[in-house]
């Protein structure tokens, strides 16, 4: 009978959460639409300017209008590169992540340097770095790295160093060596950091993109500012 209770309790809590999480996402969808409807009305009342701010209508027509001339191509272009820093940008992070937390002396010696590369503009090495790989595909993603992959350091290996101390000296009063409490404490218990990480990676690697196209890239997602002049 009590096992029953506690079943039907966790069944109640399990649909609360799944009708928070369908009204959170409803409210998202209700806002965004609400904001695309406030501008289109705005813009038919001249109440703002549309040749200032455009209006959703019109940008539509033109993005339809230049669907016919390899838009998807270009949008293609930019998503491979984007997912190509930014898978790059993860795991590269995370490895060097833990090998400075592996390594206390290595973590002191190049935390100076990765504050100092983290403040660094790296849309100003463009030209550095179209110089050391050429242009093309491959330059694009390397800016892509640059821009993504100092910070996921930082913010993996921060959350690494603040993982409890109580759990990993529990871990070794048990004998656990240096691997197993990365692997079986520290890890599990930074998920959230790296899912974290990844929703800051997914835009900075996208902003090293379309940095590295504004320079030497004749396709990609840079086709949208010509959208947006168009639809003026």
């Amino acid at each position: 009978m009590r096992e029953k209770n506690i079943s039907v309790d966790r069944q109640k809590y399990l649909r609360k959460l799944k009708l928070k999480r369908i009204a959170i996402f409803g409210t998202q969808i209700g806002i965004l639409f609400a904001f695309i409807i406030i501008w289109e009305l705005l813009a038919n009342l001249k109440i703002i300017d549309s040749f200032i701010t455009s209006q959703p209508s019109r940008i539509f027509n033109t993005f339809i209008n230049l669907s016919s001339n390899d838009l998807l191509k270009h949008l293609g272009v930019t998503f491979y590169e984007t997912l190509v820093g930014f898978v790059g940008g993860t795991i590269l992070g995370l490895i060097i992540a833990i090998i400075l937390w592996l390594s206390n002396f290595l973590s002191k010696v190049f935390e100076p340097f990765l504050v100092v590369l983290n403040s660094l503009p790296k849309v100003a090495l463009g030209p550095i770095i179209i110089i050391w790989v050429g242009s093309g595909t491959t330059s694009i993603i390397v800016m892509a790295l640059a821009i993504s992959l100092i910070v996921t350091i930082l913010d993996i290996l921060h959350g690494f160093m603040n993982t409890d101390k109580e759990k990993i000296k529990m871990a070794k009063t048990f004998n656990a060596n240096k691997f197993q409490v990365l692997t079986k404490v520290v890890i599990p218990a930074n998920i959230s950091t790296f899912i974290n990480s990844l929703k800051i990676n997914i835009g900075l690697s996208l902003v090293g993109v379309i940095s590295g196209e504004f320079l030497v890239s004749k396709a990609g997602l840079r086709l949208f500012n010509c959208i947006w002049r168009a639809s003026f």
